[in-house]
Formats: structure tokens, sequence, C-alpha cells
């Protein structure tokens, strides 16, 4: 199995309608649901086949209060949570949701970086609950991107958090 530590693992849509969001995904990319709720909290498995390939759940009231809005979060396997929490912290950026357990599940945590993009750490409670990155199969997230207004603070940050290094690509631009 290959490491999931720096790896965008899952991917969450916290939106203010889930009937439409579940619709539209339909719709779109041709994404199955399935009901995930636990605890009082509803939540939806989008599929791509079997597979379950991210997560839906309603936008909090309280983080509407704060004016938060419909988003994409991704989440980054780490070795563990409560370090990679702390060093985001040394890094200069801040923890919103601290490392939290969701039971027989995993633990995670929500921060942002210092120019304020929101990431999500985690890590699986039970050893061998990781999935293999199947990113080129139909219907997975296979990219993930930042749009920042200092790429190289940003580059900086997340080379020191996840030890993330540069690539050189074709995209085929012309």
């Amino acid at each position: 199995m290959v490491s999931s530590h720096g790896r965008f693992i899952w991917y969450e849509l916290m939106t203010t309608d889930m009937e439409a969001a579940k619709a539209f995904y339909a719709e779109v990319v041709g994404w199955g649901t399935q009901d995930a709720s636990t605890l009082g909290i509803a939540y939806t498995l989008f599929t791509a086949g079997e597979a379950s390939v991210s997560g839906l759940m309603d936008l909090s009231e309280d983080a509407r209060k704060l004016g938060l809005r419909p988003t994409w979060l991704g989440y980054v396997g780490v070795n563990d949570v409560d370090a990679s929490a702390d060093r985001i912290k040394q890094l200069g950026g801040s923890v919103h949701v601290p490392p939290t357990d969701i039971p027989h599940i995993s633990r995670f945590s929500v921060a942002v970086d210092p120019q304020m993009a929101a990431i999500a750490l985690f890590k699986w409670l039970q050893p061998g609950q990781e999935q293999p990155a199947e990113l080129d199969a139909p219907g997975r997230v296979g990219w993930y991107e930042l749009l920042a207004a200092d790429w190289e603070t940003a580059w900086t940050f997340y080379r020191e958090l996840f030890g993330w290094q540069k690539a050189d690509t074709d995209t085929g631009a012309v």
C-alpha cells in the first residue's frame, strides 16, 4: 500500500442544499449517492460505481453565520493529525477545527494556510482502511489546484508541511 501521507485522499462538499447538489453531480459527472448519516448528522457519499469518491454534508448554521459559503474541501492524509495541526500553526496557518475523532473512522482537523485557503488533515483510525488511489478511474477526483495570491509563499508552506516537491509537467498549452 502506498503511503497516504501528503496525498489528497478525500473530498467533501459542504452545501446549503444537499438535494440540489445530489441532482447536479448525478447529472454532470454521473455520481450515485449512498446515505451515510450518523449521530444525527446528515451525510451522503458520492459514488462512482461501487467506490465512494467524496462526501456531501450540510453547511452548518454556525458556519453560515461566520460568512462561509458552500465549498469543496480537500483532505490530505497525514501520519499524525495532531503533529500536523501544530506544524500548520508553526508555519503561519490557523487551525479552525482542532484534531477530532470520528468514532471508528478517522481523526481529522480543518485548517487554513497563511493565505486563508482551507485544507483538512486526515488519518484513518484502523490500519488497512486506506483505499488505493485510483485517480485515473472514471468518476474520481483527479486534480486539486490552489489559486494563491503568492504562490511562492504557498509553495513553501505546503513543502514544509507535507514534503511536496515540484515536478515539471507538460499541460499541452500553447
